[in-house]
């Protein structure tokens, strides 16, 4: 059973955020993630939540990770200037293990770049988003529908792994508008992941001393377990260190708790591949584009696939192995001069792929498409 209506990719995303449990946004005007905000100022106070607009993007950050230490479902969105500002609490988020969700409605860049035209030019900001070690987990609507669901699973995973989780957006999905089937709100409720809580004697309460794989347990503050909050690497209690074994082993779990999960974060994907002698390897809204040139060129007799991943960051490095090199030719596609290129041709080993990208803050046309495909076939 699902529901349609008809929307936007940021009015579903706000939406979304509302009906999984966020309790709390902060945020400030920027094109073109401001629908976001404007939507849960008015339907967050409603619910019981709170929205507000802060004096800058760093405030912003800052008051959704403070919501979040008191326990509450938070969220910031942003686009591309205004998530370098929120680097350095971005970094206080990950080596805190504080749940968030962040959201990027990509524009072109760098700097004030190109404001209201498209872009996906902040796919590799997403992977290391703030200086020091960490994983990233990066999700990539490329539909409307998917501007809900994975909105959905953005908070849930923030809960599960205990730290920031991207949501990317660009400004064609973001701002176009037309009908979505999403899930009912009944089905969406039983779906929700909450964060795991430590119930015994606060005198035991240990927030990082988990094991080597897991994330920490951090129970909301105000509520009688008390635990030192830093940004500095810290020991079990949360208490600054500089003991080289402790240093050593918590920035080696924020790396485990992640990568030993691949295949619960991995989704991508895979549209004509079965038969497909040439693999197009596109993400976001470029996808629709693509889909529908491939039906173009199957009508002409060409035989091609499309290979999409919706989680970016851990990349499915063994999935684009094994589909890169089951083809003589792959046709990357992005909005942005290669960022997602590097990681195709690393997880694969093979340099010598065809493009077809753009950073000019236009969209990339079924037509497009079509011709490159027929120039290289």
């Amino acid at each position: 059973m699902s529901r349609e209506l008809i929307s936007t990719g940021n009015d579903l995303c706000a939406l979304a955020s509302l009906e999984v449990g966020c309790e709390f946004f902060a945020g400030y005007p920027i094109t073109p993630s401001s629908d976001i905000m404007h939507a849960l100022s008015d339907t967050l106070p409603a619910s019981g939540g709170a929205a507000i607009q802060m004096e800058d993007e760093i405030a912003s950050i800052c008051a959704a990770i403070g919501a979040s230490m008191s326990g509450k479902k938070s969220l910031t969105a942003s686009s591309g200037p205004g998530i370098s500002l929120k680097s350095e609490n971005i970094g206080l988020a990950y080596i805190s293990e504080v749940p968030l969700v962040i959201v990027n409605v990509m524009r072109g860049g760098p700097s004030t770049g190109l404001p209201t035209r498209v872009a996906q030019g902040d796919i590799l900001q997403a992977k290391s988003p703030t200086h020091g070690d960490y994983n990233s987990i990066t999700l990539c609507p490329g539909t409307l529908e998917e501007c809900y669901t994975q909105t959905i699973r953005a908070f849930n995973l923030a809960n599960r792994f205990m730290q920031p989780v991207f949501l990317l957006l660009d400004e064609t999905i973001g701002h176009m508008s037309g009908k979505a089937t999403i899930p009912l709100l009944k089905d969406v409720k039983k779906s929700i992941v909450h964060r795991e809580v430590f119930t015994g004697s606060p005198e035991e309460y240990r927030p990082y001393g988990v094991k080597d794989d897991q994330p920490a347990v951090l129970n909301p503050m105000f509520e009688g377990y008390r635990y030192h909050f830093t940004g500095l690497h810290h020991d079990e209690t949360g208490h600054p260190t500089e003991d080289e074994q402790k240093c050593d082993d918590l920035l080696k779990r924020l790396f485990r708790k992640v990568n030993k999960y691949q295949d619960e974060l991995e989704l991508n994907e895979e549209y004509m591949c079965e038969d497909a002698s040439i693999i197009i390897i596109a993400y976001g809204s470029v996808n629709l584009s693509v889909k529908e040139a491939i039906r173009r060129l199957r009508d002409d007799g060409i035989k091609v696939g499309l290979f999409r991943p919706i989680t970016l960051w851990p990349s499915p490095a063994k999935r684009i192995n094994e589909i890169v090199n089951s083809v003589d030719k792959v046709l990357v596609m992005e909005l942005n001069l290669g960022q997602y290129l590097q990681e195709i041709q690393r997880a694969s080993q093979k340099l010598d792929v065809y493009t077809l990208l753009k950073a000019n803050g236009r969209p990339i046309s079924p037509i497009e498409i079509v011709e490159k495909i027929k120039g290289i076939n």
